[in-house]
This record gives C-alpha cells, sequence and structure tokens, in this order.
C-alpha cells in the first residue's frame, strides 16, 4: 500500500461512524439504545460528517462587501410641548402619564 493508498482510504473513512462509538456516547448521556438504533444513529452521524467534509471545500470569502446605510438621515423635528402630550391622556399627575398599579 503507497501513501496515497493510505491517503485515499484516510479519505473515505472520514464520514464512517462505528456503531460501537454511537453506543458509547449514547451511555455517555444516559441514552438506552438498541443495535438497529445505533446503526442508524451511525449512518446518520456519517452523513452529517461528510456534510462537514464538503463545507470545507468551500473557498473562502476574503473581502467583505462595505456596508451602505439603508436607512435615511435624521432629521430633527420640532416635538410635543408636555402640555400637548398629555392633551388626550386619560389621567396624569404632576406632568406625567398616570396609569393602572402593578402590584
Amino acid at each position: 500500500m503507497t501513501a496515497t493508498d493510505e491517503g485515499a482510504e484516510s479519505e473515505a473513512d472520514a464520514g464512517v461512524v462505528d456503531p460501537d462509538e454511537v453506543r458509547h456516547v449514547a451511555d455517555l448521556a444516559r441514552v438506552d439504545l438498541d443495535d438497529e438504533e445505533a446503526t442508524a444513529f451511525a449512518e446518520q452521524f456519517a452523513d452529517v460528517l461528510d456534510y462537514f467534509a464538503a463545507l470545507d471545500e468551500v473557498p473562502e470569502v476574503e473581502d467583505e462587501p462595505d456596508l451602505v446605510n439603508v436607512m435615511r438621515a435624521d432629521e430633527v423635528r420640532d416635538g410635543l410641548s408636555q402640555e400637548e402630550a398629555l392633551a388626550n391622556a386619560p389621567d396624569s399627575e404632576a406632568g406625567f402619564f398616570k396609569g393602572p398599579k402593578v402590584s
């Protein structure tokens, strides 16, 4: 077996998860799994690891796009006076809105 064969073999085994490993992790998490469930989870974990391997192949983006402010500029405008703000309030006290008591 050559070095390239060993590298290809380790890449092929990268997504393989042993059901015994699944049982060990399940025991640590105090989860009871039968043999059928351990095999099913091993296959699913292998699929997840394959997805991670595929993500490793995605090229990294070096440049981040410049951010552009899409909001309108703030404009200072005159607000209501205290009397105008309280004019339609159902109840007020000492120049403030008055609401129901909260216990």
